[in-house]
């Protein structure tokens, strides 16, 4: 029998996701495939595979794609089909940038991506940076600022504002292009770095900081500097997703690795061997786009052109969707926590420990589904899992604070009050106390009456005249064990108040329902 007629076996080689889409980038440094599930307003990587096959090396001295880098990407990408189609995905996207659409040979090259049976795209240098930024408004709604997507080939640059984006511009500046500003060294390197810069009429310099916004850096290379900075900050988080340096932090960054050498980066942890090459002559790229581009802040961005053809193709009504909450739903909801469980248990719990000054109410119904999750693991694994779940994923729309604060009503929620000092390094006392309250009040609905449905009916936590009052019906007025008691003189703790349980007829509740 064919696998692809057996979804279930599909299913199974991704541990219970479906793979719903995949996306072919052809790039002039790497051919890679992903192929994505969940929710696609916040897509899970199952499959990321790639071949560094370096179509664009010859383009500047020839103008052609070398013969031995095409030999080398159709080899990937003739797996590439095959994975595909014995993996039953048809929703496929092939797109090529610079390289192929730059190569003498270009169009001879699409024709043998057609011969093997993709569809490829060959994509304007204007239309990368659109899409580049559309990856970056997926994962920051609110961003604005300029987004700098560097591939091998180019650079784009391209406004983002209000979730739209517009002037976008190609510029001949990607890594495999850089070493040729290189020959006068460093010096004539920014002077001539510079100046194309400016000639594409990008030059803000002399606008104030709070004007420009921010610089988002959107590729693989970039992604490699940011590890490097956060290695170096001795930073509690893995993930350069969503990392941030002010601008004169970012011109430290700059300094440090413009003057570094490529032997030695290569000896760092999660940075390889052909990024290491590449950091230096990006970092004077860097250097002369903060000169001219003046931002307040830079950020790091591992969304971009591939999540910008995802974010396109959703409806309206989609992309209006919390980033956050939708891959967190998704995760719980394959994890035992499903959404409408997580919803009913923060609004039993609002009153009592609502999201106040640091949080808000997404990232504490976030906590809740990560902390429901969690108690679907053995308990002896329990909280350091579930601490990682809330740091490392790769979370969208979420910083440092409040992966911090998700961490701490997880612990909570486990009794756990003692945080890491991983945890306690990213956000204030204020912050993670307002936290280990919303898990403190999660430990007591769910304990209450097991999760059930019904508990929720019968019962009502609220703060009246100062104390924290749990409202019981008659009929259920035995689910107040000596669970309960311990929860309820937890939270009131925290909270700083007395506490009592009042027993009310089933009517009062009742009518509070209707």
């Amino acid at each position: 029998m064919s696998y692809r007629r057996r979804p279930d076996d599909r299913d199974g080689a991704f541990a219970g996701n479906t793979p719903e889409r995949a996306i072919i980038d052809i790039g002039s440094n790497t051919v890679r495939l992903v192929v994505y599930g969940g929710s696609m307003r916040a897509p899970m990587v199952l499959l990321n595979e790639k071949v560094t096959a370096k179509l664009g090396r010859e383009i500047a001295t020839t103008g052609r794609l070398a013969d031995e880098a095409i030999a080398l990407a159709l080899r990937g990408l003739k797996r590439f089909a095959l994975l595909l189609e014995d993996l039953g995905i048809h929703d496929v996207e092939t797109v090529a940038t610079a390289a192929a659409r730059d190569a003498a040979n270009g169009p001879e090259f699409v024709e043998q991506l057609r011969a093997i049976g993709l569809k490829p795209r060959v994509i304007s240098g204007e239309e990368e940076a659109l899409l580049s930024a559309h990856g970056v408004i997926g994962a920051f709604p609110d961003a604005r600022g300029i987004v700098a997507d560097l591939g091998g080939g180019s650079l784009e640059l391209v406004r983002v504002a209000g979730g739209t984006a517009d002037t976008a511009s190609t510029l001949p500046l990607g890594t495999l292009r850089l070493p040729d500003f290189r020959k006068g060294g460093r010096g004539e390197m920014t002077k001539a770095l510079d100046k194309a810069i400016r000639k594409a009429g990008w030059d803000l310099a002399e606008i104030a900081p709070a004007d420009n916004g921010a610089l988002y850096l959107v590729g693989g290379t970039w992604r490699a500097m940011a590890v490097y900075a956060m290695a170096a900050r001795d930073h509690a988080l893995s993930d350069p997703h969503g990392f941030e340096l002010d601008a004169a932090s970012a011109q430290e960054l700059v300094a440090a690795l413009a003057g570094s050498e490529s032997d030695a980066l290569k000896e760092r942890d999660r940075i390889s061997a052909m990024r290491a090459e590449k950091l230096p002559d990006a970092a004077v790229l860097l250097g002369a786009l903060l000169t001219r581009l003046n931002p307040d802040k830079v950020v790091f961005s591992s969304w971009g052109l591939r999540e910008g053809l995802l974010y396109d193709r959703l409806p309206a009504h989609s992309r209006t969707q919390d980033p956050l909450l939708a891959g967190v739903g998704v995760f719980a909801s394959q994890r035992g926590a499903p959404a409408t469980l997580a919803m009913r248990m923060a609004a039993w719990t609002l009153d009592a420990a609502p999201a106040r000054e640091h949080g808000s109410e997404r990232l504490r119904l976030a906590a809740t589904m990560l902390a429901l999750a969690s108690m679907q693991i053995e308990p002896n694994l329990r909280l350091p899992q579930a601490i990682d779940w809330a740091l490392h994923k790769r979370w969208v729309g979420v910083g440092g604070e409040g992966r911090a604060m998700m961490a701490a009503a997880i612990a909570a929620n486990g009794n756990q009050l003692d945080l890491p000092g991983r945890v306690r390094a990213l956000a204030s006392e204020e912050a993670l106390e307002e936290a280990a309250r919303w898990g403190l009040a999660l430990r007591l609905a769910r304990r209450l009456g097991a999760s059930s449905r019904r508990s929720f009916e019968v019962s009502q936590l609220v703060v009246e005249d100062g104390a924290l009052v749990l409202k019981l019906a008659e009929s259920h007025e035995a689910l107040f064990g000596i669970p309960t008691e311990k929860d309820m003189k937890l939270l009131a703790g925290r909270l700083g108040c007395e506490w009592r349980v009042e027993i009310v007829p089933d009517c009062v509740l009742m009518a509070r329902r209707d």
